[in-house]
């Protein structure tokens, strides 16, 4: 999910601008590195593979499929341009130079392209097949040396808080009956009349509820997206005061990639504010993308979500720039989560269907502390934590397959999501209690934000402190 056939093709089609011809030649520098980058990357395979670790089985397939994906298409043959070759293409295009000196320029990239980029991924797609050859199936992280102590080191440094696995386990299952509860009020609300598994059914079914999954839905389903970010914008002031300087805007994810790309992400704008941030959707299948969680989705990934925690992060001039650009998952992702919430103060959810989306955006993030702390400490089988997700959350097999594959490719991880979002509705539950007739939203969530990403205990720190102070700066 994270490695070098993510990591590479993205700096350089998202990050790396080409406004002149320097710019060009670092660009290809770049790609000649890939070369020994990925030589360095497959020596580090070789080393945990003599250790006993390694990639869980299912994974192989899927980054062979992204790396294959990146060298096809000139100069490796084919048809048309390869991805990056496109975006070079593109790029360089654009600036004002003599005819000759682009062509010098694409021919330098075509032949970094033959030299660095493509004989790297040759080598990982080698080094990945030999690996899929001789490996044997593992579920969880237990399953390899040290597993049970290195899970417990994971936990604690993705939810930046000293939980144990059976205290993740036990807060994932109170999270899942709370929200079941508030998900059978909501369905009463609707009129649907039967089980909270007969209403998953229900709206996992129906067509009412999707898009067509032809270019015209696809290009409705973004477009739609794009209004409920605008809507929230524009009421921003009401939920806070900080809001950033930096746009945002709305893509599919690229054709190279759906496949196995998450349903949504966001990438934060460029430092300097050349490049605005950007949430990515996959629409490769609207089935995956159902009208009645849009607009959590886009709250959580756009406004006042995740685009509006990285960019005024990264605005804050006082703090050093590693505070601005750094991160933790459970801050920002709690954060995400927290925000989705935000609209409901602005009435943006318009009908009980938008609140069952925004109620099973939170119950996945409350399911992934059960099954991720089941499949790695309780040792749960793939197939128990599929059937698990089956029988509490909405969604297909397919989906459930996904999302066990990706809890169990990064141990932990997913497990922050929820987490950081109990701390940051406890922290405001707190300040309700404390400053009473005093309290004002506005000025807390500010302050949420106003130091940047921090581990938990210390935004508990930073927080209390603002509470002791009278919810003052």
């Amino acid at each position: 999910m994270r490695g070098p056939q993510r990591v590479i093709p993205q700096t350089l089609i998202n990050n790396h601008a080409i406004a002149d011809r320097a710019d060009a030649q670092a660009y290809v520098a770049r790609l000649r590195g890939v070369k020994p980058y990925l030589e360095g990357i497959v020596a580090g395979l070789d080393a945990q593979a003599a250790a006993g670790v390694l990639p869980p089985n299912f994974s192989y397939p899927l980054v062979i499929g992204n790396c294959a994906a990146l060298i096809r298409g000139a100069p490796f043959g084919g048809a048309g341009d390869s991805p990056i070759l496109a975006d070079f293409r593109e790029k360089v295009g654009k600036l004002a130079i003599a005819e000759g000196e682009r062509a010098r320029l694409m021919q330098d990239a075509e032949a970094a392209m033959r030299d660095g980029f493509g004989p790297g991924f040759q080598t990982l797609i080698g080094w990945l097949e030999r690996g899929q050859a001789r490996m044997a199936r593992n579920d969880g992280v237990w399953s390899l040396p040290d597993g049970d102590a290195w899970y417990r080191a994971a936990l604690e440094l993705e939810t930046t808080l000293p939980l144990t696995p059976q205290e993740v386990h036990r807060t994932g299952l109170e999270e899942v009956a709370r929200l079941h509860a508030a998900m059978r009020a909501v369905m009463a609300r609707s009129g649907f009349t039967g089980s909270l598994t007969d209403f998953f059914a229900f709206v996992g079914r129906d067509d009412r509820f999707y898009f067509p999954n032809t270019p015209a839905g696809k290009a409705a389903y973004l477009d739609a997206m794009r209004g409920h970010i605008a809507a929230v914008e524009a009421r921003l002031g009401e939920v806070m005061t900080r809001v950033p300087k930096a746009g945002m805007i709305v893509k599919p994810v690229e054709p190279w990639l759906e496949r196995s790309a998450a349903t949504a992400g966001y990438f934060a704008p460029s430092p300097d504010g050349s490049r605005p941030g950007i949430l990515y959707v996959n629409t490769v299948e609207m089935r995956n993308l159902p009208k009645y969680e849009l607009s959590a989705l886009a709250f959580h990934e756009g406004v006042p979500g995740h685009h509006l925690e990285r960019a005024i992060s990264q605005e804050l001039s006082h703090l050093p720039a590693f505070r601005r650009q750094g991160g933790y998952t459970a801050y920002s992702e709690g954060w995400a989560l927290y925000a989705e919430q935000l609209p409901y103060a602005m009435g943006l959810y318009t009908d009980p269907y938008q609140e069952f989306g925004q109620l099973s955006q939170e119950l996945m993030r409350a399911g992934r502390l059960v099954v991720d702390t089941g499949l790695h400490h309780l040792r749960w089988s793939r197939e128990r934590a599929i059937d698990w997700l089956l029988a509490n959350t909405p969604g297909s097999r397919a989906d459930h397959v996904t999302a066990v594959q990706r809890y169990i490719g990064t141990p932990g991880q997913a497990t922050a999501y929820e987490i950081g979002k109990l701390k940051m509705v406890g922290l405001r539950e707190r300040a309700e209690k404390t400053l009473g007739r005093g309290y004002d939203a506005r000025r807390f969530n500010d302050a949420l934000l106003g130091s940047g990403p921090l581990p938990l205990a210390l935004l508990d720190e930073v927080m209390t402190r603002w509470i002791a102070n009278g919810g003052k700066a």
